[in-house]
């Protein structure tokens, strides 16, 4: 049975020389995540866990309880195991989260709460802490700034030879767990069964050992031992597809989930063997939208910004819309690498919708300039608009974009640097340590949440 809350208590009446002196802004944040409605929104998507979860089973960990443990976790960068820690170990902490002088939840279980939470979910929470801003006189809406940034996914530097190695490791782990459902028919397969791991690691050790080398004959002996490693991970799939042929036999869901396994590492082992064979066979190049940087986090896209020391990075591209008062109102986790004038005129449609009114000014670096994003932000109702022109520029478009608002548009711009480098600092925003594609949304967007919070309470705080 869900629950939204326990009994309220004040655990400082019976500690009463312990307060919120911990953290300053604990007794605003306090109240403002006292806000039904970012109860109410949460606990929509963890009804759906199962079907009677609302009225059956054992009383559950409350709604009020998993949302603010969730935010101190974000908010201090922690991981579950820590956030459960430190939550038992402190009063000031147990009282702020609710828990008061009940069990703090497992950190598996806080996990599991968490994972519920859908990434619409968090966009619908975040468009109203922004407008809880705005209701406090936190931000009036006046201004909007934009920029992207890069998130990284939790993976590796990618090689071909890394991912090949990684493949057989998963099949030959997929074929192990698969034995005991196969039952009496692992007899027969008896050879499909082998664990190739061994010699995918020597073949890739020997890999290793000829790119530091030089000359003709070392990128001779890459070659081999590319063509090897590329023939056991063949092989290794070869013996998936015969024991997965056996596994169709089998109705339990554990069969089921080991052919979703299967299919789903096939297809992108393939797509690992394929673009092997091109760059290293066929010496061409692969697109960077073609290429698979890893098995366990596919969606992660490989990002050319330019920047100096690090001018690749494999992650995704998040695009943040910022207002006065340092609040960001809106986030956006965009496929590829698009150009930053692509989502411009979107992030002013958003702001129209949260605050009921376009921005006097909309402040962008030059990427977000095109004659389009300035004419049709004009068009919507901003008054001011700060896209500079990239390139060459003529005579009339140096005189205008000399003016004192303009200038003065573009310093503003500048502070969302700053903001970025904040949420990565403080907030984690630097490399998602969520899975998948609804783990990225989630990791942003429970990073942004907590410190738009974190500056209402600062900005509110008496």
């Amino acid at each position: 049975m869900l629950r939204n809350r326990y009994d309220p208590m004040n655990v400082f009446d019976s500690v009463p020389a312990l307060s919120y002196d911990m953290e300053p802004v604990f007794p605003r944040l306090d109240l403002l995540l006292e806000d039904d409605p970012l109860v109410q929104t949460v606990k929509a998507d963890l009804a759906k866990r199962f079907p009677q979860t609302l009225v059956n089973g054992r009383p559950s960990t409350p709604v009020e309880v998993i949302l603010r443990m969730i935010v101190v976790k974000h908010l201090y960068n922690w991981s579950y195991e820590e956030t459960e820690h430190f939550v038992a170990d402190s009063l000031v902490l147990r009282q702020f989260c609710r828990v008061y002088f009940n069990a703090v939840p497992d950190d598996t279980t806080l996990m599991r709460w968490a994972n519920l939470i859908q990434p619409a979910t968090l966009h619908t929470l975040l468009d109203h802490v922004a407008q809880l801003a705005a209701q406090l006189k936190v931000t009036r809406g006046r201004k909007l700034r934009v920029d992207s940034t890069a998130v990284e996914t939790n993976i590796r530097y990618p090689t071909d030879s890394r991912l090949l190695a990684d493949g057989v490791r998963v099949v030959s782990r997929l074929l192990k767990q698969s034995r005991t459902v196969v039952g009496e028919a692992a007899g027969t397969l008896h050879d499909d069964f082998r664990s190739r791991t061994r010699s995918a690691q020597q073949h890739l050790q020997r890999i290793y050992k000829a790119v530091r080398q030089r000359g003709e004959e070392a990128g001779e002996r890459v070659v081999r031992a590319y063509r090897d490693l590329v023939c056991v991970t063949q092989a290794s799939l070869d013996q998936m597809g015969r024991v997965r042929r056996v596994l169709e036999q089998k109705t339990t869901k554990q069969a089921d989930h080991l052919r979703r396994q299967m299919d789903h590492y096939q297809d992108l082992i393939e797509k690992v063997i394929d673009q092997t064979r091109q760059r290293v066979f066929d010496g061409k190049t692969v697109p960077a939208a073609d290429k698979v940087v890893s098995l366990f986090e596919p969606h992660t896209d490989i990002i050319r910004r330019g920047r100096v020391g690090q001018p690749v990075e494999f992650g995704r591209k998040v695009w943040l819309g910022e207002v006065e008062g340092g609040i960001v109102s809106e986030f956006r986790i965009l496929e590829g690498n698009p150009p930053d004038s692509a989502p411009v005129l979107e992030s002013v449609a958003h702001h129209c919708t949260i605050f009921g009114k376009p921005p006097s000014l909309l402040a962008g670096d030059r990427g977000t300039y095109s004659p389009e994003n300035e004419s049709q932000a004009k068009a919507q109702g901003v008054k001011n608009v700060v896209l500079p022109q990239k390139g060459g520029k003529s005579k009339e478009r140096q005189a205008y974009e000399r003016q004192q608002w303009f200038r003065a548009g573009r310093r503003w711009r500048t502070g969302i640097e700053g903001r970025i480098s904040v949420l990565k600092r403080r907030h984690g925003l630097d490399r998602c340590l969520y899975h998948g594609e609804n783990g990225m949304e989630r990791w942003v967007g429970w990073g942004i949440i907590a410190h738009d919070l974190r500056q209402i309470a600062l900005a509110t705080a008496g």
